[in-house]
């Protein structure tokens, strides 16, 4: 009896080391459209075709970002790879990737089923402290290939993070052909009023059985595997590369810096200030003759 609790306890200390020692590493390409923010800009009448276009240069490549994602059985780090900042780009480029969802080191943890993000936001720094959300996969029966590895679908339907500005869609015309609140309207002081941020989106997701494990890119896991490719309409996360069992290891460890908010009061801190900000904005260009 004795020797039977002694090799079970053994068998069971072996496969904590193994589940500790087991680390692999995945990096994304991350893309979002321009198309709305485009849409949005061509009815303001102040831009002209040549900025424009250096505008729309600007965010494709402020929208193409490259993220490393090391894992274990049970935890994550996702975190942009690290770029010099262009001279004088830093300050600026800080904000605008914190408004888009990135920034900052991401960290969740499976089992505990919680996640931690240390994010910049005009000059103060949040630690983002909550529950990972539980998204209700429904797998689907495609499959295809990314890379050498064989790839399931599955899709589901996600709430919308306010503070994540990705997900702003072009408020587009009504039924009768006519832009919503009148884009075209020469007396509109507020190129914001043109978009709108939707309560929920649909996801698509594909996921590698191979890679036994329920991780994946930014807050998506749950799934029977690693997820390499994500969609939401707006944007795409690609995996490029996978490295499995590095002779060097990555330390997964949590930020702790900053000051601890929920989701939803780091969201409430980021619409507020914006809209501090385009009011600000407006007033200004209502105070400029018109």
């Amino acid at each position: 009896m004795m020797r039977k609790i002694l090799i079970t306890a053994f068998v069971l200390f072996i496969n904590l080391v193994n589940a500790q020692e087991f680390q692999g590493m995945a990096v994304y390409e991350s893309k979002t459209s321009t198309a709305d923010f485009m849409k949005g800009m061509g009815g303001n009448r102040e831009i002209t075709p040549e900025v424009q276009k250096s505008i729309e240069e600007r965010m494709k490549k402020m929208f193409e970002k490259t993220y490393i994602l090391n894992f274990n059985r049970v935890a994550s780090i996702y975190k942009e790879e690290e770029k010099l900042d262009a001279p004088g780009q830093q300050g600026a480029g800080r904000m605008m990737t914190s408004m888009m969802g990135g920034g900052g080191t991401h960290y969740k943890n499976v089992k505990e089923r919680k996640f931690l993000i240390d994010r910049e936001f005009f000059g103060k720094e949040f630690l983002i402290n909550d529950t990972l959300p539980k998204l209700e996969w429904k797998l689907e029966g495609e499959s295809k290939q990314i890379g050498q590895y064989t790839c399931f679908k599955a899709t589901a339907v996600r709430a919308v993070s306010e503070s994540d500005f990705r997900n702003f869609r072009f408020k587009g015309k009504d039924k009768e052909g006519k832009a919503k609140d009148s884009i075209e309207n020469t007396k509109k002081t507020n190129l914001m009023d043109d978009f709108e941020m939707p309560k929920e989106v649909t996801i698509t997701a594909w996921y590698a059985i191979d890679i036994p494990v329920n991780q994946g890119p930014e807050n998506y896991w749950g799934l029977p595997g690693l997820i390499l490719e994500v969609n939401d309409g707006k944007t795409s996360i690609l995996c490029s590369k996978i490295v499995m069992n590095a002779s060097e290891k990555t330390e997964i460890k949590a930020p702790s810096k900053g000051k601890v908010v929920t989701q939803k009061e780091y969201d409430e801190i980021v619409v507020k200030k914006t809209a501090e900000m385009r009011e600000m904005y407006g007033n200004q260009r209502g105070g400029g003759g018109r």
